[in-house]
């Protein structure tokens, strides 16, 4: 070897010859520590590989998945090793998803469905030209539109009897009284009014989106807000052909913001006098499937969702 040639290990005293068998000897078992420790270096690190996961209704799904590897190298010349390394990992992943089905309740006596009249008139809002609608604070036949503290109510529709798969394409019809307690269609002074009803159908996830203003509280019934479920919308055309009717209410600490306002006093006066626990629609199921989980402020408006679940 050229003297000038850097070389890979510590160099000898002149005319040494390198160390002589000494140094060789000492050369070879310093490589073969290298290769030893090459080979345990070549090891994958498999427990970065554990994964799992998994849901179904009401369940919890569980997965654990292990996994083993070797690896070996090798080095060849005056010296050889051979090293082998073996790793395990387990990696636990667990999700729940849970859905169960909500009460079914009254439709109530203004239901808009068809299924009663006003007036000596059948009241069907379902059949209504531009019913279909998102924003249902106007009235489609007059130039009225409710006030109050703004609302976005979203519901996501389940079904229950297939590990809560989304009910993409099913129709909601939804109602509810103005911030006086008045329901359009029926109360005295506003039958001419169709305003606070509206039919949404469900996208690919099954929600659906109505803008809206916040109910208001009349005496002898808990806040609340109505509506039916249907398989499609070419089939909401009658209360009497819908899969679910139900009610949702709010959370307390929104109801008490929102009947704070002056604009709401006579709501405030009601809501001091019921509870959920007296109230005779929502006690019988103790409501708890029914809140909508409210947030938001009286001067930006208040956003509520709520799962629905329909054994479809």
């Amino acid at each position: 070897m050229d003297r000038t040639t850097p070389h890979p290990f510590p160099a000898a005293a002149p005319n040494a010859h390198y160390g002589g068998l000494a140094q060789d000897l000492h050369r070879l078992t310093e490589r073969r520590k290298a290769l030893r420790w090459l080979a345990v270096g070549t090891s994958v690190p498999f427990s970065l590989w554990g994964c799992g996961g998994g849901s179904s209704d009401a369940t919890t799904a569980t997965d654990t998945t292990t996994d083993t590897g070797t690896g070996t190298g090798t080095g060849t010349g005056s010296g050889s090793g051979t090293g082998t390394g073996t790793g395990t990992g387990t990696g636990t992943d667990t999700g729940t998803t849970t859905c169960s089905t909500i009460p079914s309740e009254t439709a109530g006596p203004y239901p808009g469905d068809g299924t009663n009249s006003s007036g000596g008139t059948v009241a069907n809002a379902l059949l209504l030209s531009g019913i279909v609608r998102s924003d249902i604070r106007s009235s489609l036949t007059t130039s009225t539109t409710a006030a109050g503290v703004p609302l976005t109510l979203r519901l996501k529709l389940v079904n229950t009897s297939a590990s809560c798969a989304s009910l993409a394409g099913y129709a909601v019809y939804l109602w509810h009284c103005d911030r006086d307690g008045n329901y359009s269609m029926y109360s005295t002074g506003i039958t001419n009014e169709n305003y606070l009803r509206g039919v949404q159908v469900a996208d690919a996830n099954g929600e659906v989106s109505f803008t809206t203003i916040f109910p208001g509280c009349y005496d002898g019934r808990y806040p609340h807000v109505h509506f039916e479920v249907y398989r499609s919308l070419s089939v909401a055309t009658s209360g009497n052909n819908d899969v679910k009717t139900s009610q949702l209410t709010f959370t307390p600490a929104a109801m008490a913001e929102v009947y704070a306002t002056t604009a709401y006093a006579s709501s405030r006066t009601n809501y001091a006098r019921t509870s959920l626990a007296s109230d005779n629609v929502f006690s019988d199921d103790s409501g708890a499937l029914q809140i909508a989980d409210t947030s938001g402020t009286v001067n930006d408006g208040y956003t509520a969702v709520l799962q629905v679940g329909v054994a479809a």
